[in-house]
């Protein structure tokens, strides 16, 4: 097994050796682990909407996030990209539901996530400002 640093020096020469014109393409690298149920809570869903909005089976759902089953390497490379760009798989997936909506409208995930970004922050600075009231009165 290559250590962190001797991968990134692989990717990097793989990197400068197709910019010489010496190799075509690159190789995609899939995460070996991905946590389904922390992608799917990020985006507010229940297992059954999440299997329904992205079509995987209930079934799998379950199974992934119970440890039971390891998504193959296409659906950790769709999970991937779920967890990074939910609204690009929606919009692939179902381009007439978006095309209503125009590009600057955010998709209801992405409003998900940003709510819960901001609460996230707000509780943040609660904990943060309790902490130095704390301090002060002593």
């Amino acid at each position: 097994m290559k250590t962190q640093f001797e991968q990134m020096m692989d990717g990097l020469n793989d990197v400068e050796a197709f910019l010489a014109g010496k190799q075509e393409g690159f190789k995609a690298h899939v995460p070996q682990d991905v946590d389904v149920k922390a992608i799917r809570n990020r985006l507010g869903m229940t297992q059954a909407k999440f299997s329904d909005t992205f079509g995987f089976s209930l079934d799998a759902i379950k199974h992934w996030e119970g440890g039971r089953r390891t998504p193959e390497a296409p659906a950790r490379t769709l999970l991937t990209v779920i967890d990074k760009n939910p609204a690009a798989v929606l919009t692939a997936l179902n381009p007439a539901a978006f095309a209503a909506a125009g590009p600057s409208k955010p998709t209801t995930a992405h409003a998900r996530v940003a709510r819960k970004r901001q609460a996230s922050r707000r509780l943040t600075r609660r904990k943060a400002h309790s902490a130095r009231g704390k301090r002060m009165s002593k």
